[in-house]
């Protein structure tokens, strides 16, 4: 699945590689592998293709 961070759109397009109980893991290109907590942060998923 792809994503964007809300508040980061610097970090570019994320993939996430892991998503367990509000612990999601995504991968950005510009800022490396970041465990993101879902209680806080919505991420923005992209539509396939993106």
């Amino acid at each position: 699945m792809l994503v964007r961070h809300p508040t980061r759109p610097e970090w570019g397009i994320g993939q996430v590689q892991s998503a367990i109980a509000w612990r999601v893991t995504v991968t950005f290109p510009e800022q490396g592998k970041q465990m993101i907590d879902a209680r806080h942060v919505t991420l923005i998923v992209l539509p396939e293709g993106a």
